[in-house]
């Protein structure tokens, strides 16, 4: 197939300067069409289509400053260099704004301007290419390794890398390569599946333990505490490894980053995940240590979280940290985050400061609920770019900077992720069967097994267990339960929804970033 000529508009009055350029990229295969003055460009731009327009900064009659204004006050979307004699700096700073690509000092040779043209025309499928080939060699490598990995170590090193590689392309790929990382990215999702169940059930009772989300704090907090140093521990509800990863680049200017991992517990939701980092104790153990607050929780689902604040107390004086002042926080809305914002420089002398965000989670779940933001969160892509546009404008990023200034330790984690639903699961179940959409507890459940663990033994797994919740049902690879009734509208609502609770690399491995304010 024959590649189109890209076509270039040079605007410059001066013809001899012209000449010798135009012949040398007409010989590289770039149709170059040359004008005199800056109205002859604007003129052609509004009739013709062309694909980078290079403006000389004095011409007679209009400048190439006043012919990039007008051009972009007419909405013509093009790539402008800019070439001038000029090296002052407020020249610069004008053609910047004035939103260019590239600023050359005359004199230019040949060899610079092709290097500037194809720096902006060809960037992308350079770029794509190199991707592509890079990619191919490190798919190759990940596959061949994937039989082979020994621990949750060598297993957040693989999914780290292929965070990575979901990220590049986000950036650029024209090559295709998109549909064979989803591939590869599912298999060794089920290998993972395998892995964690044929494993999970004894690393409760092994050093393995400390990479669950019950071990961040005795791992991450504890001994910066008995240090006497100060720690602010975020927790996002539901924020996978690369919505972290597409936030932090706006602190890396504030701090020194650290990455590491933590395992949520299963089933990969809050009322289990994220009270085992602030009780730093399994399920069951919570039931046996606080039976009252317990049964209070277990009333409503909605509420399987309202005693954090009581667990993370009673952990600081398991741990000889009664003297540890603390203050905990949950934003769920926007008016919370304002207040705590508002409110944050009095704690500047507590030693532990906590705090709950959860817009990542309501975001994620209101993809099912309306139209609207499901059209927005079309893809993991988008839902990316959702959390970042959220972050940089947040009362969060506001926090951190000021927990920076402070030089408090900040701890970044989640209690679980999420993954994209796609695979509806008929489950029959009797009435008080819970309602999550990838997992579920309560008595008989059915459901195929090659969609689902049940676990029929709740204590092996640190689960409390009682004669209404004796089982318990974790959906796998993008599977998601549906009951019969009203079997058709559900599945339309949920499907290619975000949802946690099951067996999944993005729902159960967690970012636990460490960051300390530069000095």
């Amino acid at each position: 197939m024959t590649v189109p000529r890209k076509n270039i508009l040079w605007a410059d009055d001066e013809k001899e300067f012209l000449e010798p350029h135009k012949i040398f990229l007409e010989k590289r295969d770039y149709k170059v069409t040359t004008v005199n003055s800056g109205e002859d460009a604007i003129e052609l731009l509004k009739t013709d289509p062309f694909d980078l327009l290079l403006i000389d900064e004095m011409m007679t009659g209009m400048d190439g400053l006043t012919a990039i204004k007008t051009i972009r006050e007419l909405n013509i979307d093009i790539p402008i260099i800019m070439i001038t004699k000029n090296e002052e700096e407020w020249l610069m700073e004008e053609a910047i704004a004035g939103d260019i690509e590239n600023f050359l000092t005359k004199p230019v040779n040949p060899s610079q301007i092709l290097s500037a043209c194809k720096s902006i025309l060809e960037s992308r499928k350079l770029q794509s290419d190199f991707t592509s080939k890079e990619y191919i060699s490190e798919f190759q490598k990940i596959n061949a390794s994937i039989d082979y990995l020994e621990n949750m170590d060598e297993w957040f090193d693989v999914y780290d890398k292929l965070v990575n590689w979901s990220l590049r392309f986000d950036r650029h790929d024209e090559s295709g390569l998109r549909q064979i990382f989803d591939d590869q990215f599912a298999d060794i999702n089920d290998a993972f599946t395998s892995y964690l169940i044929r494993n999970y059930t004894n690393w409760l009772k092994n050093e393995e333990s400390k990479h669950l989300t019950s071990g961040i704090f005795p791992s991450y907090i504890q001994q910066e505490l008995e240090n006497d140093k100060k720690v602010c521990l975020v927790v996002v509800d539901c924020m996978r490894l690369d919505h972290l990863k597409v936030m932090l680049p706006l602190l890396s200017e504030h701090f020194s980053i650290k990455h590491n991992f933590a395992l949520s517990l299963l089933p990969s939701a809050t009322p289990y995940s994220r009270n085992a980092i602030f009780s730093g104790l399994f399920p069951r153990d919570i039931q046996k240590k606080f039976p009252r607050e317990w049964e209070k929780m277990k009333a409503s689902e909605t509420s399987m979280n309202q005693y954090e604040h009581i667990f993370l107390r009673e952990q600081l004086n398991r741990n000889n940290l009664k003297n540890k002042s603390m203050k905990y926080a949950k934003a769920v809305t926007l008016k919370d985050g304002q207040t705590l914002e508002k409110h944050f420089n009095e704690y500047k002398n507590i030693d532990l400061i906590a705090i709950v965000v959860n817009y990542v989670d309501i975001l994620g779940h209101a993809k099912a609920e309306s139209n609207v933001i499901n059209e927005l969160l079309h893809d993991e892509s988008a839902y990316r770019d959702a959390v970042l546009s959220w972050f940089e404008n947040s009362w969060l990023i506001t926090i951190l900077k000021i927990l920076a200034h402070w030089r408090h330790k900040v701890i970044i984690t989640s209690d679980h992720g999420s993954i994209r639903v796609d695979k509806p699961v008929l489950v029959k179940g009797d009435r008080r069967t819970s309602s999550g959409i990838r997992y579920k507890h309560g008595k008989n459940l059915n459901v195929p097994d090659r969609t689902s663990l049940t676990i029929k033994d709740p204590a092996l797994y640190g689960l409390p267990a009682d004669s209404v919740f004796n089982q318990y049902i974790l959906a796998n690879g993008k599977h998601f339960y549906v009951y019969p009734n009203n079997y058709n509208k559900y599945v339309n609502k949920l499907k290619s929804s975000f949802q946690h609770g099951g067996i999944s690399m993005e729902e159960v491995i967690v970012p636990v970033t460490v960051l300390e304010g530069k000095v």
